[in-house]
């Protein structure tokens, strides 16, 4: 029989000691479990952002951010974006197992066949500016997904929990496709059910009634790794949130639309675009050193964005899987010599060079 571990927690205030178990996970650090911490002392813990909190059981991602280890249901995130397509990755996460031929092509078809969205929900879109930001348009549409599917919003219900999550799988790229569309001022692309996943989305990003949409293989592969990449990521911001807005009983398109509101702030999913809008205001080459220099001063409210990450001390093993996909998809269309890329890759090869960034890892 496994003893049981314990640790003590001693206070200089006069109050009694009191012991707590340790739990031990497939892999990672043990935890203490403080849970009956403030009924047998009255006092809280202190820990903003969950630098050191556990707030749950997971069998889902594992990650080490400082070895850079990102892990799906054990498998090294690097092989799956190697040897896996995106819903096959979703099946894992999902399942706990990567599916076999059968239960890829049920699993594939099942998707295939929610890819629409109910016609009423069009409208929607109508009632939204055309310059509106598509996180916001994402957030309102994602959310009235619940006001047409009545039939599994029972959160406490793994049936309804499923059928939630396929129809999130199969619609999401339908609905962000509608939002590009209706900025652009194009008419929507239906979905074609001869076309995969990556493919769909696509088609219903670029191509129109006029001509058929030409699919680019080295592009429907860029964008399948890219999925792959951001298919999870642990207890992150936009994922605590859905976990609180569920732990209310919220229908699942209700929680979802939070995390999307969420993962809009430029700290977490917004990081791209925050990027992308730094490097304007940089604009060119010859300006980098002032706005590293900037970057440097405590008292400037400038920062490097896209430098950096709150879990990964050492390196994200996501970015050299990005880095080798950016250069595949600017190879394919030409676009090495784009000015905001050479900036980019300016930017990063001086800013690396500088002590001050090494020394804080980033």
């Amino acid at each position: 029989m496994t003893q049981k571990r314990t640790a003590k927690l001693t206070f200089d205030d006069g109050s009694p000691p009191i012991e707590f178990p340790m739990l031990s996970g497939t892999v990672g650090p043990d935890v203490v479990d403080i849970r009956a911490l403030y009924t047998q002392t009255g006092k809280f813990t202190y820990d903003p952002g969950f630098m050191s909190t556990a707030a749950c059981k997971s069998a889902i991602t594992y990650i080490d951010g400082d070895q850079g280890v990102l892990l799906y249901r054990g498998y090294p995130i690097e092989q799956l974006a190697e040897h896996c397509d995106f819903l096959e990755t979703c099946y894992l996460l999902l399942k706990g197992e990567l599916p076999n031929e059968e239960q890829k092509h049920a699993f594939d078809d099942n998707i295939t066949r929610h890819t629409m969205v109910h016609e009423q929900l069009v409208r929607f879109f109508s009632g939204f500016r055309r310059d509106a930001h598509p996180m916001a348009v994402m957030v309102g549409v994602g959310g009235a997904l619940s006001a047409f599917y009545h039939d599994s919003l029972d959160i406490n219900n793994p049936e309804h929990r499923e059928i939630s999550a396929i129809r999130l799988l199969a619609k999401v790229p339908t609905i962000a496709a509608m939002c590009y569309k209706y900025n652009m001022g194009q008419p929507f692309m239906y979905p074609k059910n001869k076309l995969n996943y990556v493919e769909n989305f696509l088609h219903m990003m670029f191509g129109t009634p006029a001509d058929e949409y030409v699919q680019n293989p080295v592009l429907v592969r860029a964008l399948d790794r890219i999925l792959i990449l951001h298919a999870d990521h642990e207890q992150n911001a936009s994922t605590s949130t859905v976990r609180l807005s569920g732990s209310s009983g919220a229908n699942p398109f209700a929680c979802i639309a939070a995390g999307i509101a969420c993962l809009w702030g430029p700290a977490h999913g917004g990081a791209n675009e925050a990027v992308l809008n730094m490097l304007e205001e940089i604009g060119d080459v010859s300006r980098i050193g002032q706005f590293i220099n900037r970057a440097k001063d405590k008292n400037d409210n400038f920062r490097l964005m896209g430098f950096g990450h709150r879990v990964y001390k050492n390196y994200d093993p996501r970015a050299k899987l990005m880095r080798e996909t950016c250069h595949e998809v600017l190879g394919e269309l030409g676009l090495h010599d784009d000015r905001l890329f050479k900036l980019a890759m300016e930017l990063q090869r001086i800013a690396l060079e500088k002590p001050y960034f090494v020394e804080k890892k980033i």
